[in-house]
């Protein structure tokens, strides 16, 4: 692991590495609050999530991993739930109830269903199992395009989306919504299907705190 050199703000350090869209989730809610958190690196490629000193702090070898004045806080929406509550403005969920369960739905949409059988720990497992990279890409994108199919459907005319998902202002379901955009993207996905989904994209990158949180713009990007 390495880490960067910029002084924390507010006791946090956010182990990351640039390519997890996990991490990707918890820089664009670390950028909303403005925080600056100080940065460790772990390379998932270079397997230093199972290092003996990483597991000792995230028993489960992933990132995002938050540290927070001693307390240590895995998965990535845990970890921006409690930078929500910890640092209110911008908030990240509605205020109503019915608001923060439809947040919350489409935000587990993605980061329950979408992403975590395209991750790459599934990935290296199917090529462990001697799949070719054409069947491995073909596993993402279908996972990906039943997941958005389902997500256009829910926002496409719906009265509570704006701008971004639910309103004018990004929440957690923005933050989930646009890592997931951008593996799409590299995956080659051609995602002309879903012109919602690529709407609230094209309003999330006019703000400096998504376009500063991608992958190609850290410190670590290799």
């Amino acid at each position: 692991m390495s880490s960067s050199t910029h002084a924390a703000d507010g006791g946090l350090t956010h182990y990351t590495y640039f390519r997890s869209s996990a991490a990707f989730r918890v820089r664009i809610a670390l950028n909303l609050k403005g925080l600056k958190p100080h940065q460790a690196f772990v390379h998932l490629r270079k397997n230093e999530q199972n290092a003996k000193d990483y597991l000792a702090l995230n028993p489960q070898g992933l990132v995002p991993t938050l540290l927070h004045e001693g307390s240590v806080i895995t998965q990535s929406l845990a970890i921006i739930e409690y930078l929500d509550e910890t640092w209110p403005e911008p908030p990240l969920l509605p205020n109503d109830v019915l608001g923060r369960a439809r947040v919350r739905e489409v935000a587990y949409a993605i980061a329950c269903d979408i992403h975590p059988v395209n991750n790459l720990r599934i990935r290296n497992y199917l090529v462990g199992l001697h799949h070719s990279e054409d069947e491995v890409l073909a596993w993402q994108v279908h996972w990906m395009a039943t997941g958005f199919s389902a997500l256009e459907a829910i926002l496409s005319g719906a009265h509570r989306t704006g701008r971004f998902v639910h309103g004018d202002a990004p929440t957690l379901a923005d933050i989930c919504l646009i890592p997931q955009l951008a593996n799409a993207r590299g995956a080659k996905m051609d995602l002309q299907s879903y012109p919602t989904l690529k709407r609230i994209e094209k309003a999330a990158y006019e703000l400096s705190a998504f376009s500063d949180a991608l992958p190609a713009n850290q410190p670590d990007a290799d």
